[in-house]
């Protein structure tokens, strides 16, 4: 007979209800949570996000793009609007005149900080009035030449500007761009004189450009991309610091001018005030679709960087990018068309 009966194991009956009470408790205040914040955003309507832009242009298309894969993360509709004009001032005033519950967001552009500077008066703040939700992507561009131009790199072509100050022109798409800018930052880094001529709108200044009435043009990789693979074009440099897998052969502008770079971005606002589970929410909606492969592939394939960063992250960067393009629009001496 064993000296000791083992003592028989604790019955849970009265524990268990109350640990089932609570689990219960944590799993429903836990799904609690992106309920709450998804019935914040829009009070269960649709989510609208603003393109200053018109529709079929690199703006556009990553708004939708985007608000495809948030609509599938939040479980509810995300729209794009297209509202273009003043260098997309007036999609950014209706947003940051919104109201600060996820409703209504901005899809803006490079155009947002450099607008800080080139408007000498707005009827909003660039920095103060908006919340940073995530920057979506970034877009290199790359300076191209006329086949006929007697360069072939930036190094060519410095020699032929400093040879011939005032021969050589810039075609310029858009006056106040994030490409009309990289040019005068190039002008203004290499100390050369190249003379603008702007054009209404990127379209015709391109046409241009390939029947060589003018001959150099920074653009987006997406607008000259099938030109240069078709001969019509040849590309210079790019404005990345790395070289872009779409122009073999093309080396950065920044190898030769030191500390040239210049890329377009693109990046979801919200209204000042945003509450911070609202942010979070749409953040991390942006961030998961901008990671599914076929999203990511798709950006790539069209010269653009997926990126996603963190409300925080961008809200940095805004403001160092308003310093950085102040100095190059006052050198230009741009105003608004």
């Amino acid at each position: 007979m064993p000296l000791f009966r083992p003592r028989s194991p604790l019955r849970p009956r009265a524990l268990s209800a109350g640990l089932r009470n609570a689990a219960r408790a944590c799993v429903l205040a836990w799904c609690a949570v992106p309920l709450a914040v998804h019935a914040q955003i829009a009070g269960g309507k649709a989510v609208r996000i603003l393109v200053g832009a018109p529709a079929g242009g690199t703006t556009d298309t990553l708004a939708r793009t985007i608000a495809q894969e948030m609509s599938q993360q939040l479980g509810q509709p995300v729209v794009v609007e297209n509202r273009p004009g003043a260098g997309g001032n007036i999609a950014a005033d209706l947003v940051a005149k919104s109201a600060p519950d996820g409703a209504t967001l901005l899809m803006s552009f490079t155009s947002h900080t450099i607008n800080a500077t080139l408007y000498k008066k707005l009827p909003f703040d660039p920095v103060h009035d908006f919340t940073p939700v995530t920057l979506v992507a970034t877009v290199p561009s790359v300076l191209v030449a006329n086949p006929r131009l007697p360069a072939n790199n930036v190094p060519e072509l410095l020699r032929l500007a400093r040879a011939q100050p005032g021969k050589l022109n810039f075609a310029i798409g858009s006056v106040g761009s994030s490409v009309h800018l990289a040019g005068d930052m190039f002008k203004m880094m290499t100390h050369t004189y190249i003379v603008n001529i702007p054009y209404k709108g990127t379209a015709p200044a391109i046409t241009d450009l390939l029947a060589g009435q003018c001959d150099l043009m920074f653009a987006s990789t997406l607008n000259v991309l099938p030109h240069v693979r078709a001969g019509k074009l040849k590309v210079l440099g790019v404005t990345s610091p790395a070289p872009l897998p779409q122009f073999p052969g093309a080396a950065p502008i920044g190898a030769t001018v030191k500390g040239f770079e210049s890329s377009a971005w693109f990046g979801l606002f919200g209204p000042a005030g945003l509450p911070a589970e609202v942010t979070q929410a749409l953040y991390q909606a942006a961030r998961k679709g901008l990671e599914a492969p076929a999203v990511r592939k798709r950006l790539e394939a069209d010269g653009a960087q997926p990126l996603g960063t963190s409300p925080e992250s961008f809200a940095a960067f805004v403001r160092q990018d308003v310093k950085r393009w102040a100095e190059v629009v006052k050198y230009s001496g741009a105003t608004p068309e």
